[in-house]
């Protein structure tokens, strides 16, 4: 199968290269967010430092406020229409991206991805079946099954060195049976940061297509990849791929607008579309009217932010890297590929807790408990480094710190 994937990172610098812009946004400024209603920082007391959800830390691109301003003077928010300006655009940049020529009704929308898998499942779902998911994963992962009403399993990914996580394709080939009746895939992966290659995605597709299963992709942090890495939308490897897989992507981890909700499936297949909206039918509803205007405006008129948010994530994840490297050796990372999020080991730390609790009561840092993310989570934390510099440098220097009081 041949992948139509580009190299994103590239693809999304081309017309703000490397530099270029950077004055023009202030990812430095730190906003206070605690009287926000922000669940990231009203989760815990003040002098803690939340680097736990995956939220980042920057305001939303000026053109999307813009755009927000706009319709919000308009004054009147009735019911609306399918977002069809929107949909073009999805399909357009899908296009230019990924060389993935998807049809505009194929477009469905929704209010996030984590409601769109699992209507997904749903939709999939068969008596006695099971689904399958690959572990550590975001936690919403876990409990998909239960709500479809199947089983869970779990093909765990291999850490190979402390360098890298890879997909058990051995474990994963025994795994998929006659029972398995989708699997869940996130990429890119969060927490490990993986960008999956081509020949990865090449040989998970034709195992799943194998036996007839096909594949939810969970793609929300497509935008978010690194030098040296390239998306590739799994449903692009092939058209009998894209016939057997949902798709879910959105503006929200990009752009950090996940509290306007508006995200969407991309399912061209019109009996498996028919059978996704059968599942979400009285249950779930469209986009946000607001998240709709501010994700056209982010596709249209935000790529030179995307570029420099980029750039400066991208140096943040360089100095989570070198920091554990020269001042926390005790604690290793596999160099995220994309996402803001890195996932730390600490079982080597000599912590006597929860590396999570560790750090909030010794440190005054809040990171993700790496349990929460299913079997293979236990001594790990998961950082969150879409944040002004200053704020990430203080909450390593604060973890730093709580490790040498632990060692003397």
């Amino acid at each position: 199968m041949d992948g139509a994937g580009w190299p994103l990172t590239e693809t999304h610098r081309a017309e703000n290269p490397k530099g270029a812009g950077m004055s023009q946004f202030d990812f430095d400024r730190q906003a206070d967010r605690r009287r926000s209603d922000s669940v990231k920082w009203g989760a815990y007391a003040e002098e803690v430092i939340p680097l736990w959800v995956a939220d980042m830390d920057f305001p939303a691109p000026p053109p999307v406020v813009e755009a927000l301003h706009r319709r919000v003077d308009h004054g009147i928010f009735g019911y609306s229409m399918r977002p069809l300006a929107l949909a073009e655009t999805v399909v357009e940049r899908l296009d230019r991206l990924y060389g993935w020529k998807v049809a505009a009704e194929a477009v469905t929308f929704l209010p996030g991805v984590v409601p769109g898998f699992n209507l997904a499942a749903r939709a999939l779902a068969k008596p006695g079946g099971e689904l399958l998911i690959q572990t550590p994963v975001y936690p919403p992962f876990l409990t998909v099954a239960a709500h479809a009403g199947m089983s869970r399993r779990v093909n765990a990914l291999q850490e190979k060195g402390g360098s890298s996580w890879e997909i058990d394709f051995e474990s994963l080939a025994s795994s998929l049976g006659n029972r398995t009746a989708c699997l869940l895939l996130c990429n890119p992966h969060n927490p490990v940061g993986r960008v999956f290659r081509q020949d990865e995605l090449s040989t998970l597709a034709e195992l799943c297509l194998g036996r007839g299963i096909p594949v939810i992709s969970d793609e929300i942090h497509c935008d978010l990849v690194f030098r040296g890495h390239s998306h590739i939308p799994f449903a692009s490897l092939a058209p009998e791929v894209e016939r057997a897989t949902i798709t879910l992507m959105a503006p929200s981890k990009t752009f950090n607008i996940p509290g306007l909700e508006c995200a969407f499936a991309l399912i061209p297949d019109p009996q498996l579309r028919h059978r996704f909206e059968e599942a979400r039918a009285g249950l779930v509803p469209k986009a946000n009217l607001l998240g709709c205007a501010a994700a056209l405006a982010a596709y249209r008129d935000a790529q030179p932010w995307l570029a420099a948010a980029l750039d400066y994530l991208e140096a943040n994840r360089n100095i989570v890297f070198d920091f554990c490297r020269t001042r926390m050796p005790e604690i290793t990372l596999a160099m995220p590929e994309g996402t803001y999020l890195a996932w730390l080991d600490c079982r080597r730390a000599g912590l006597n807790m929860d590396p999570a609790a560790f750090f909030l009561q010794r440190g005054r840092v809040a990171l993700s408990d790496g349990p929460s993310f299913g079997p293979g989570g236990d001594g790990f934390v998961r950082l969150n480094f879409g944040c002004p510099r200053s704020l990430l440098a203080e909450a390593l220097e604060r973890m730093s710190a709580a490790l040498n009081r632990n060692t003397q």
